[in-house]
Protein backbone atom coordinates (compact mmCIF):
# COMPACT_ATOMS: atom_id res chain seq x y z
CA UNK A 1 0.00 0.00 0.00
CA UNK A 2 1.25 3.48 -0.89
CA UNK A 3 1.14 6.18 1.77
CA UNK A 4 1.27 9.95 1.46
CA UNK A 5 4.00 11.44 3.67
CA UNK A 6 2.37 13.37 6.51
CA UNK A 7 3.65 16.88 7.23
CA UNK A 8 4.33 17.10 10.98
CA UNK A 9 5.54 20.11 12.97
CA UNK A 10 8.16 18.97 15.48
CA UNK A 11 9.91 20.67 18.38
CA UNK A 12 13.41 20.97 16.93
CA UNK A 13 15.10 19.85 20.15
CA UNK A 14 13.65 16.36 19.60
CA UNK A 15 16.29 14.55 17.51
CA UNK A 16 16.95 17.51 15.18
CA UNK A 17 19.11 20.04 17.04
CA UNK A 18 20.84 20.67 20.36
CA UNK A 19 18.76 23.74 21.05
CA UNK A 20 17.31 23.22 24.51
CA UNK A 21 18.04 25.80 27.21
CA UNK A 22 20.97 23.63 28.36
CA UNK A 23 22.35 23.16 24.83
CA UNK A 24 21.18 19.57 24.61
CA UNK A 25 18.67 17.64 22.52
CA UNK A 26 15.98 15.09 23.34
CA UNK A 27 16.12 11.49 22.12
CA UNK A 28 12.91 9.89 20.84
CA UNK A 29 12.74 6.42 19.31
CA UNK A 30 9.34 7.28 17.84
CA UNK A 31 10.68 10.34 16.01
CA UNK A 32 13.70 8.34 14.83
CA UNK A 33 11.57 5.68 13.19
CA UNK A 34 9.24 8.28 11.64
CA UNK A 35 12.03 10.15 9.84
CA UNK A 36 11.80 8.00 6.69
CA UNK A 37 8.00 8.18 6.57
CA UNK A 38 7.15 11.74 7.65
CA UNK A 39 8.11 15.20 6.40
CA UNK A 40 9.07 17.01 9.59
CA UNK A 41 8.84 20.78 10.02
CA UNK A 42 11.21 21.39 12.96
CA UNK A 43 10.90 24.57 15.01
CA UNK A 44 12.28 25.94 18.28
CA UNK A 45 10.10 28.87 19.40
CA UNK A 46 12.55 30.01 22.08
CA UNK A 47 15.42 30.27 19.61
CA UNK A 48 13.12 31.92 17.06
CA UNK A 49 12.38 34.79 19.46
CA UNK A 50 16.08 35.46 19.88
CA UNK A 51 17.10 33.42 22.93
CA UNK A 52 20.58 31.94 22.79
CA UNK A 53 21.85 28.35 23.02
CA UNK A 54 22.49 27.62 25.82
CA UNK A 55 20.31 30.15 27.66
CA UNK A 56 18.84 30.99 31.01
CA UNK A 57 15.65 28.99 31.35
CA UNK A 58 12.19 30.54 31.02
CA UNK A 59 9.04 29.63 32.93
CA UNK A 60 5.31 30.27 32.82
CA UNK A 61 4.38 32.80 35.49
CA UNK A 62 0.99 33.87 36.84
CA UNK A 63 0.92 36.38 39.69
CA UNK A 64 -2.85 36.82 39.75
CA UNK A 65 -4.23 33.39 40.51
CA UNK A 66 -3.90 31.58 37.15
CA UNK A 67 -5.95 33.99 35.05
CA UNK A 68 -3.11 35.83 33.27
CA UNK A 69 0.08 34.12 32.16
CA UNK A 70 3.51 35.46 31.25
CA UNK A 71 6.66 33.88 29.89
CA UNK A 72 9.60 35.08 31.94
CA UNK A 73 13.30 34.28 32.13
CA UNK A 74 14.19 33.02 35.58
CA UNK A 75 17.56 34.70 36.04
CA UNK A 76 16.80 38.10 34.48
CA UNK A 77 13.02 38.31 35.13
CA UNK A 78 12.71 39.54 31.53
CA UNK A 79 9.25 39.15 30.02
CA UNK A 80 9.08 37.37 26.63
CA UNK A 81 5.30 37.02 26.49
CA UNK A 82 4.77 39.44 23.59
CA UNK A 83 7.62 37.98 21.53
CA UNK A 84 6.43 34.40 22.00
CA UNK A 85 2.80 35.20 21.23
CA UNK A 86 3.78 37.12 18.10
CA UNK A 87 6.07 34.38 16.85
CA UNK A 88 3.42 31.71 17.50
CA UNK A 89 0.75 33.64 15.60
CA UNK A 90 3.10 34.39 12.70
CA UNK A 91 4.19 30.76 12.52
CA UNK A 92 0.59 29.56 12.40
CA UNK A 93 -0.38 32.10 9.74
CA UNK A 94 2.55 31.09 7.53
CA UNK A 95 2.05 27.33 7.91
CA UNK A 96 0.53 26.24 4.61
CA UNK A 97 -0.03 22.52 5.12
CA UNK A 98 0.24 20.39 8.23
CA UNK A 99 -1.19 17.03 9.28
CA UNK A 100 -0.07 16.85 12.90
CA UNK A 101 2.28 18.01 15.66
CA UNK A 102 4.83 16.44 18.02
CA UNK A 103 5.86 18.98 20.65
CA UNK A 104 8.25 18.87 23.62
CA UNK A 105 6.47 17.72 26.74
CA UNK A 106 6.25 20.06 29.76
CA UNK A 107 8.12 22.84 27.97
CA UNK A 108 7.12 26.42 28.93
CA UNK A 109 6.99 27.18 25.22
CA UNK A 110 5.93 23.92 23.51
CA UNK A 111 4.26 21.93 26.29
CA UNK A 112 0.68 20.71 25.79
CA UNK A 113 -0.04 19.71 29.38
CA UNK A 114 1.65 19.31 32.76
CA UNK A 115 3.55 22.57 32.29
CA UNK A 116 4.49 24.03 35.66
CA UNK A 117 3.16 27.50 36.43
CA UNK A 118 4.88 29.68 39.03
CA UNK A 119 3.88 32.84 40.86
CA UNK A 120 7.16 34.57 39.97
CA UNK A 121 10.71 33.86 38.83
CA UNK A 122 12.03 33.44 42.35
CA UNK A 123 12.71 30.10 43.98
CA UNK A 124 9.64 28.25 45.14
CA UNK A 125 7.17 25.51 44.35
CA UNK A 126 4.85 25.83 41.32
CA UNK A 127 1.26 26.91 41.95
CA UNK A 128 0.05 24.54 39.23
CA UNK A 129 1.43 21.71 37.09
CA UNK A 130 -1.45 21.63 34.62
CA UNK A 131 -0.59 24.51 32.34
CA UNK A 132 0.19 24.70 28.62
CA UNK A 133 3.24 26.28 27.02
CA UNK A 134 2.65 29.48 25.07
CA UNK A 135 3.41 28.03 21.62
CA UNK A 136 1.72 24.72 22.47
CA UNK A 137 -1.48 26.46 23.55
CA UNK A 138 -1.63 28.53 20.37
CA UNK A 139 -1.15 25.39 18.28
CA UNK A 140 -3.79 23.48 20.24
CA UNK A 141 -6.36 26.29 20.10
CA UNK A 142 -5.90 26.84 16.36
CA UNK A 143 -5.43 23.32 14.99
CA UNK A 144 -7.45 21.01 17.23
CA UNK A 145 -8.87 18.44 16.31
CA UNK A 146 -5.80 17.72 14.19
CA UNK A 147 -3.51 15.25 16.00
CA UNK A 148 -1.27 17.08 18.48
CA UNK A 149 0.94 15.07 20.84
CA UNK A 150 4.12 15.33 22.87
CA UNK A 151 7.03 12.94 22.53
CA UNK A 152 6.45 11.42 25.97
CA UNK A 153 2.87 10.31 25.36
CA UNK A 154 3.86 8.68 22.08
CA UNK A 155 5.70 6.00 24.06
CA UNK A 156 2.26 4.63 24.90
CA UNK A 157 1.14 2.04 22.33
CA UNK A 158 -2.50 3.05 22.20
CA UNK A 159 -1.75 6.79 21.87
CA UNK A 160 0.97 6.14 19.29
CA UNK A 161 -1.28 3.88 17.19
CA UNK A 162 -4.00 6.54 17.18
CA UNK A 163 -1.55 9.32 16.29
CA UNK A 164 -0.02 7.36 13.40
CA UNK A 165 -3.46 6.42 12.10
CA UNK A 166 -4.61 10.03 12.26
CA UNK A 167 -1.63 11.69 10.56
CA UNK A 168 -1.49 9.21 7.68
CA UNK A 169 -5.26 9.35 7.17
CA UNK A 170 -5.30 13.16 7.17
CA UNK A 171 -2.31 13.27 4.80
CA UNK A 172 -4.16 10.93 2.44
CA UNK A 173 -7.19 13.22 2.41
CA UNK A 174 -4.94 16.24 1.82
CA UNK A 175 -3.71 14.54 -1.36
CA UNK A 176 -7.26 13.80 -2.53
CA UNK A 177 -8.28 17.39 -1.79
CA UNK A 178 -5.69 18.78 -4.23
CA UNK A 179 -7.79 17.97 -7.30
CA UNK A 180 -11.30 18.51 -5.85
CA UNK A 181 -12.63 15.53 -7.81
CA UNK A 182 -15.91 13.97 -6.65
CA UNK A 183 -15.03 10.52 -7.99
CA UNK A 184 -11.79 10.52 -5.99
CA UNK A 185 -13.64 11.61 -2.85
CA UNK A 186 -16.15 8.76 -3.24
CA UNK A 187 -13.27 6.28 -3.62
CA UNK A 188 -11.49 7.77 -0.61
CA UNK A 189 -14.60 7.49 1.55
CA UNK A 190 -15.23 3.95 0.38
CA UNK A 191 -11.78 2.64 1.27
CA UNK A 192 -11.85 4.39 4.68
CA UNK A 193 -15.34 3.21 5.60
CA UNK A 194 -14.35 0.57 8.14
CA UNK A 195 -11.58 2.70 9.64
CA UNK A 196 -14.04 5.54 10.22
CA UNK A 197 -16.58 3.08 11.63
CA UNK A 198 -13.98 1.82 14.12
CA UNK A 199 -13.65 5.39 15.40
CA UNK A 200 -17.05 7.04 15.19
CA UNK A 201 -20.21 5.57 13.66
CA UNK A 202 -22.05 8.89 13.91
CA UNK A 203 -19.42 10.70 11.85
CA UNK A 204 -19.46 7.86 9.31
CA UNK A 205 -23.16 8.48 8.70
CA UNK A 206 -22.59 12.22 8.37
CA UNK A 207 -19.69 11.72 5.96
CA UNK A 208 -21.79 9.33 3.90
CA UNK A 209 -24.48 12.00 3.49
CA UNK A 210 -21.88 14.61 2.54
CA UNK A 211 -20.52 12.34 -0.21
CA UNK A 212 -24.04 11.56 -1.46
CA UNK A 213 -24.55 15.35 -1.83
CA UNK A 214 -28.32 15.28 -2.18
CA UNK A 215 -28.39 19.06 -1.71
CA UNK A 216 -26.24 19.49 -4.83
CA UNK A 217 -23.62 21.63 -3.09
CA UNK A 218 -20.59 22.90 -4.94
CA UNK A 219 -17.53 20.67 -4.97
CA UNK A 220 -15.71 23.19 -2.77
CA UNK A 221 -18.46 23.07 -0.16
CA UNK A 222 -18.55 19.27 -0.25
CA UNK A 223 -14.81 19.02 0.38
CA UNK A 224 -15.00 21.68 3.11
CA UNK A 225 -17.77 19.80 4.92
CA UNK A 226 -16.07 16.44 4.44
CA UNK A 227 -12.73 17.65 5.80
CA UNK A 228 -14.36 19.16 8.88
CA UNK A 229 -16.10 15.92 9.82
CA UNK A 230 -13.19 13.71 8.76
CA UNK A 231 -10.98 15.56 11.24
CA UNK A 232 -13.65 15.08 13.90
CA UNK A 233 -13.29 11.33 13.43
CA UNK A 234 -9.78 11.45 14.91
CA UNK A 235 -10.48 13.91 17.72
CA UNK A 236 -10.52 11.13 20.32
CA UNK A 237 -8.75 7.80 20.72
CA UNK A 238 -11.34 5.13 19.86
CA UNK A 239 -12.73 2.72 22.39
CA UNK A 240 -11.16 -0.70 21.63
CA UNK A 241 -14.62 -2.26 21.68
CA UNK A 242 -15.68 -0.26 18.61
CA UNK A 243 -13.23 -2.32 16.55
CA UNK A 244 -15.12 -5.45 17.56
CA UNK A 245 -18.15 -4.28 15.59
CA UNK A 246 -15.97 -3.79 12.51
CA UNK A 247 -14.32 -7.19 12.91
CA UNK A 248 -17.69 -8.92 13.24
CA UNK A 249 -19.02 -6.99 10.25
CA UNK A 250 -16.06 -8.03 8.10
CA UNK A 251 -16.40 -11.65 9.22
CA UNK A 252 -19.91 -11.54 7.74
CA UNK A 253 -18.35 -11.38 4.27
CA UNK A 254 -17.02 -14.90 4.82
CA UNK A 255 -19.88 -16.55 6.71
CA UNK A 256 -20.70 -18.85 3.76
CA UNK A 257 -17.07 -19.57 2.91
CA UNK A 258 -15.35 -20.53 6.16
CA UNK A 259 -15.83 -23.69 8.17
CA UNK A 260 -17.51 -23.78 11.55
CA UNK A 261 -14.13 -24.48 13.15
CA UNK A 262 -12.59 -21.42 11.47
CA UNK A 263 -15.49 -19.29 12.60
CA UNK A 264 -15.18 -20.52 16.18
CA UNK A 265 -11.43 -19.92 16.18
CA UNK A 266 -12.00 -16.36 15.00
CA UNK A 267 -14.66 -15.75 17.66
CA UNK A 268 -12.29 -17.10 20.31
CA UNK A 269 -9.64 -14.69 19.03
CA UNK A 270 -12.10 -11.81 19.29
CA UNK A 271 -12.73 -12.74 22.91
CA UNK A 272 -8.99 -12.69 23.56
CA UNK A 273 -8.81 -9.25 21.97
CA UNK A 274 -11.74 -8.03 24.06
CA UNK A 275 -10.03 -9.38 27.20
CA UNK A 276 -6.85 -7.47 26.16
CA UNK A 277 -4.81 -10.65 25.79
CA UNK A 278 -3.96 -10.04 22.12
CA UNK A 279 -3.64 -6.81 20.06
CA UNK A 280 -5.95 -5.87 17.19
CA UNK A 281 -3.35 -7.10 14.70
CA UNK A 282 -4.11 -10.73 15.57
CA UNK A 283 -7.78 -10.86 14.43
CA UNK A 284 -6.82 -8.47 11.62
CA UNK A 285 -4.29 -10.96 10.25
CA UNK A 286 -6.87 -13.73 10.27
CA UNK A 287 -9.27 -11.58 8.29
CA UNK A 288 -6.53 -10.51 5.87
CA UNK A 289 -5.70 -14.16 5.18
CA UNK A 290 -9.34 -14.75 4.26
CA UNK A 291 -9.39 -11.59 2.13
CA UNK A 292 -6.45 -12.94 0.12
CA UNK A 293 -7.77 -16.49 -0.03
CA UNK A 294 -11.24 -15.50 -1.25
CA UNK A 295 -10.10 -12.48 -3.29
CA UNK A 296 -12.34 -9.91 -1.59
CA UNK A 297 -11.19 -6.85 -3.53
CA UNK A 298 -13.36 -4.35 -1.65
CA UNK A 299 -11.98 -5.47 1.70
CA UNK A 300 -8.39 -5.62 0.44
CA UNK A 301 -8.47 -1.84 -0.10
CA UNK A 302 -9.80 -1.00 3.36
CA UNK A 303 -7.40 1.20 5.33
CA UNK A 304 -8.72 -0.33 8.54
CA UNK A 305 -6.32 -3.24 8.05
CA UNK A 306 -3.26 -1.06 7.40
CA UNK A 307 -3.85 2.61 8.31
CA UNK A 308 -0.12 3.42 8.30
CA UNK A 309 3.09 1.67 7.09
CA UNK A 310 3.47 -1.71 8.74
CA UNK A 311 7.14 -0.92 9.45
CA UNK A 312 5.91 1.56 12.07
CA UNK A 313 3.86 -1.01 13.93
CA UNK A 314 5.70 -1.87 17.13
CA UNK A 315 4.25 -3.03 20.43
CA UNK A 316 7.17 -2.12 22.65
CA UNK A 317 6.14 0.81 24.81
CA UNK A 318 5.96 2.17 28.33
CA UNK A 319 4.06 -0.92 29.43
CA UNK A 320 0.70 0.76 29.22
CA UNK A 321 -2.01 1.15 26.68
CA UNK A 322 -1.81 -2.03 24.63
CA UNK A 323 -5.60 -1.99 24.25
CA UNK A 324 -5.46 -1.67 20.50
Amino acid sequence: MNFVKPKVVLSKCIEFAECRYNGQSISSEVVKMLKDYVEFIPVCPEVEIGLSIPRDAVRVVSDDGLSTFKLKQIKTDKDFTFEMNKFSEDFINNLEEVDGFILKSRSPSCGLNQVKVYRNTEKGAPISSKGKGFFGKKIYDFFCPKPIEDEGRLNNFRIRNHFFTAIFSIASFREVKKNMNMKNLVEFHSKNKFLILSYNEKELRILGKIVANKDKKSIEDVFFDYEKHFLNVFENIPNPNTALNVLMHVMGYFKDKISSDEKQFFLDTLKSYKDKRVPLSVPNHILKSWIIKYNEEYLSNQTFFEPYPKELYIISDSGKGRNL
